[in-house]
Parts: C-alpha cells; sequence; structure tokens
C-alpha cells in the first residue's frame, strides 16, 4: 500500500446510500395499462376472469421489458412486490390478498433499458414502484413522492439529497444524470460514491475490508479501505440487533445485570463512511 495513499485525499470518496436505489437511464415510454383485480365478494367465476385478466395484462407489459410476472393470491403478510426464481431465472411476484381490491397501473415503461413504473391503487391511497434490471439482476424498489409520473422522475426520486444537490453542481449533461458514472458520483447498485477530494485521514483509524450494509437484511458491500466518523454510538448484541443508544443500555444494565453478559460490542449508527480502493 504507498504511504501516501491517505493523505492524498483526492482519492477518497464519500459513501452515501439510498434504501432500495437502482437506476438506470431511459428510453421514450410506451403506453400504459390498467387492470383491476377485485376479491371484495366470494370466490367464484368473476374472480378468476379478473385475476386471469390482470395476469395476462401484465405479462404483457413486462415482457415488453424482458422480464416475467405472476400474480399469486397471499396472505397479508406476503403481499406486495418481491423478486423470485424458478428454473426459468428471476422473476417479478405480486402477492394479492383474496379479499384486496386492488387496481395495477404501468405508468411508463422503457423496453430498451428494461425500466417501468407501476402503481398499486387501493381506496386507502396509492404506492409506486420501480421495477427493473441493475448489473445483473431484476429489482424493484417502492418510490416515494406523489409527483412521480415516469421512470425518470422515480430515478431521480431515489435518489439520496446529497446526491441530487452534488448533481445540480456538477453536471451539466442532462443525459448524464443518470448514468452509473459521471462528474458528481459513481453508482454501484444502490451504493453512491462521491468524491471528497478535500478529506484527511489519519492511516491509524482506517479499517481494511471492512462490510457497509444498510441493514435489515442488505446485502454488504465489502471495501478494501474505510473510515467512519461522526454518527451516534450504539451497543450491539445478539438480543438487541438493531442497537441501544447509551442511555438505554445504561438503563437496560441498571434494571437486569446479568444483561452485561450478553455479548454487546459498540458501534456508530448513521455515521459517513469514506472508502477508498476496492468496493
Amino acid at each position: 500500500m504507498p504511504g501516501d495513499l491517505f493523505i492524498r485525499s483526492a482519492r477518497w470518496k464519500v459513501a452515501v446510500v439510498s434504501a432500495g436505489l437502482h437506476i438506470l437511464s431511459s428510453l421514450r415510454a410506451g403506453p400504459s395499462i390498467r387492470v383491476v383485480l377485485n376479491h371484495a365478494a366470494p370466490f367464484g367465476v368473476r374472480q378468476k376472469l379478473e385475476r386471469e385478466c390482470m395476469q395476462s395484462q401484465l405479462e404483457t407489459m413486462f415482457e415488453r421489458m424482458g422480464g416475467r410476472v405472476r400474480v399469486r393470491e397471499t396472505f397479508s403478510r406476503n403481499r406486495g412486490i418481491d423478486i423470485r426464481s424458478d428454473k426459468r431465472g428471476e422473476y417479478f411476484d405480486i402477492g394479492v390478498e383474496a379479499a384486496d381490491r386492488v387496481e395495477y397501473e404501468v405508468i411508463d415503461i422503457r423496453p430498451r433499458l428494461k425500466h417501468l413504473l407501476l402503481m398499486a391503487r387501493r381506496d386507502n391511497g396509492k404506492q409506486k414502484f420501480l421495477c427493473g434490471h441493475d448489473e445483473r439482476h431484476w429489482f424493484v424498489c417502492a418510490v416515494p413522492g406523489a409527483s412521480v409520473s415516469n421512470v425518470i422522475s422515480a430515478m431521480e426520486a431515489l435518489q439520496p439529497s446529497e446526491v441530487r444537490a452534488a448533481v445540480g453542481r456538477k453536471v451539466k449533461r442532462t443525459k448524464n444524470r443518470l448514468r452509473r458514472r459521471n462528474e458528481a458520483f459513481v453508482r454501484q447498485g444502490e451504493w453512491f460514491f462521491v468524491p471528497a477530494p478535500e478529506l484527511s485521514v489519519n492511516p491509524k483509524l482506517v479499517l481494511r475490508n471492512e462490510p457497509i450494509s444498510r441493514g435489515r437484511g442488505g446485502k454488504p458491500h465489502m471495501c478494501q479501505f474505510l473510515y467512519r466518523t461522526g454518527g451516534e454510538p450504539v451497543y450491539v448484541c445478539t438480543r438487541r440487533p438493531r442497537g441501544l443508544p447509551t442511555s438505554e443500555y445504561a438503563a437496560l444494565i441498571n434494571s437486569n445485570p446479568d444483561a452485561a453478559n450478553w455479548g454487546w460490542h459498540q458501534m456508530r449508527r448513521n455515521p459517513l463512511a469514506y472508502v477508498s480502493g476496492r468496493v
């Protein structure tokens, strides 16, 4: 490792993550469709025909972007959209409760880059999902914001605020704003790496081959060199995997002295993470 690795701050980048984020640039949209699935009545011929119609319509749209989709009846804990696999590979799985009245509408589709924007409309509101292919796998992620109306605005809504600010300052060409690499960031999956040329790091505080993860089952990325700063100190063990702030940890030990033997270790929640080298 070069001796000036940690002095030459231009080699460092700050990692910024957005939950569930995958983006690509897009092409012109195709037509949208709207299909309604009504299971409020007892199961019968009508419900079966509605399910078959929904399956057929969605299959047509997902096939346009090169994917597969399956609609199935399920329980509430499995309701929603997920990625599953079978002998033919990955596919989109839409679980609908028997009593759920839901309307699915494909708002925007970009076949060449394998992306579409799907909306689930229920009596209590709407929810939008960006479905597509990124790098090697299909993905689906919920999209925030009522103003999202197409694939492009969905991609932008999923960018962290720090990334959008950097894009606004540094990226002049509109067509470059959603690329994996531009003047503002390098994107790898759901992670954005923003250059931090002003950073100077103490080599003694640098971790080697350190994972970074969003938590909650997210797949970690391994970083050749990583430095963390800031954040909230928390105490973590197998019984408290999400961690306890210092005050809550002290209160727990005070009320239950045996808890001190649960194998705690100290970590930091929501720190800034700076990485260098291979990720």
